[in-house]
C-alpha cells in the first residue's frame, strides 16, 4: 500500500511524516490507564494473546501501537493549525475494536479515538468519526455511546464480526441521537454502500454540525477482501470519499484525518487506499 501511494504521481509533492509515540496521557483520553501496561507486559513476554480470538501481539507490538496512536494527533495538529488541509495517516495496528479497556480485533488502542478527545480537549465541541470498515467499530462506539459532542457513524456488514452495530443502537443516555449505525447485508455493493453513506449518514452530519472529521477508513469491505462478504469497488471507496470531502469542505474547513483500519488483500487495499488519498489530494487543492 505505502508503494502505491508513493509512486501515484499526483502525490509526489505530498509530505511524509514518521509516526511519534503516544504519550501515556494521550492514551489516557480514550483508554483506562491499565490497559497500556497489560498490553507492554504482555509484548514483553514476547509473543501472546491479548482475547479470545485473534488479537496476537509481538515484542514489537506495543512500540507499533503506540506510534500507531501518536501519528494521528501529529497529523490533527497539523490540519487544526492550519499548515495542512487534511491528511490520511497509513497505520497499523488499526484501532477502532479496541474498547476502553481492552484489546480487540487486532487492534490495542483506539488511534480515531484517542485522536476525538485530543481534539475535544483544543477547544472542539463538536467532532464526527465516520467509519467505513467492514466490521462494526464496536469499540470506538463504547467510548463514545454517551458522549454528545462525538457523533460516530459506521457503514458494516451485518451481521458480521464483531455482532455490535445494529441499526437500533443510537446511543446512551446524553448521547442519544450521536450514534449512527447503517448495518449492510452481505453481498451488498457500490450501490447500497453509497446509497447509506449519502441518504443516512450524511443527513445526519449535516444536523450535527461537525468541526473536525475523522474517518476510520478500513477498506475490507472490498470484493476481493478475504474478511468480507460485501462488494464494494475501488470505484465505490472514491464515490464516498468525495461526497465526505465535499461535505467537509461545506460544513468543517475541510479538516478530515483518515486513519487507517481494516485491509488484508493487499493489491485491493493498495488501490482503495490510493484512491481515497487522491480524493483528499483533489479536496485540498
Amino acid at each position: 500500500m505505502l508503494g502505491a501511494l508513493r509512486e501515484a504521481e499526483e502525490l509526489r509533492d505530498c509530505p511524509w511524516l514518521e509516526a511519534p509515540r503516544a504519550t501515556l496521557e494521550e492514551l489516557a483520553g480514550a483508554h483506562a490507564p491499565a490497559l497500556a501496561g497489560q498490553v507492554l507486559a504482555a509484548c514483553e513476554r514476547g509473543r501472546a494473546l491479548l482475547d479470545d480470538g485473534d488479537t496476537y501481539v509481538s515484542s514489537e507490538s506495543y512500540e507499533a501501537a503506540m506510534r500507531a496512536a501518536g501519528a494521528p494527533l501529529v497529523a490533527c495538529q497539523r490540519v487544526l493549525s492550519g499548515e495542512w488541509s487534511n491528511a490520511f495517516v497509513a497505520v497499523r495496528p488499526p484501532g477502532h475494536h479496541a474498547e476502553e479497556s481492552a484489546a480487540m480485533g487486532f487492534c490495542l488502542f483506539n488511534n480515531v479515538a484517542i485522536a476525538a478527545r485530543w481534539l475535544l480537549a483544543r477547544g472542539l465541541v463538536r467532532v464526527a468519526v465516520i467509519d467505513w470498515d467492514v466490521h462494526h467499530g464496536n469499540g470506538t462506539q463504547h467510548i463514545f455511546e454517551r458522549d454528545p459532542s462525538v457523533f460516530y457513524a459506521s457503514l458494516h456488514q451485518y451481521p458480521h464480526y464483531p455482532g455490535t452495530g445494529a441499526a437500533s443502537e443510537r446511543g446512551l443516555g446524553p448521547g442519544v441521537g450521536t450514534t449512527l449505525n447503517c448495518p449492510l447485508a452481505a453481498g451488498t455493493g457500490d450501490r447500497e454502500w453509497n446509497a447509506a453513506f449519502e441518504g443516512q449518514l450524511l443527513r445526519e452530519l449535516e444536523q450535527f454540525q461537525p468541526e473536525f472529521l475523522l474517518v476510520s477508513a478500513g477498506f475490507d469491505a472490498h470484493h476481493d477482501d478475504p474478511l468480507s462478504g460485501t462488494r464494494v469497488t475501488t470505484d465505490g471507496f472514491r464515490a464516498m470519499s468525495t461526497l465526505l470531502t465535499d461535505f467537509a469542505a461545506s460544513t468543517c474547513a475541510g479538516r478530515i484525518v483518515s486513519v487507517l483500519e481494516g485491509g488484508y488483500q493487499l493489491e485491493a487495499l493498495a488501490a482503495s487506499a490510493r484512491a481515497h488519498v487522491l480524493e483528499l489530494r483533489r479536496a485540498a487543492r
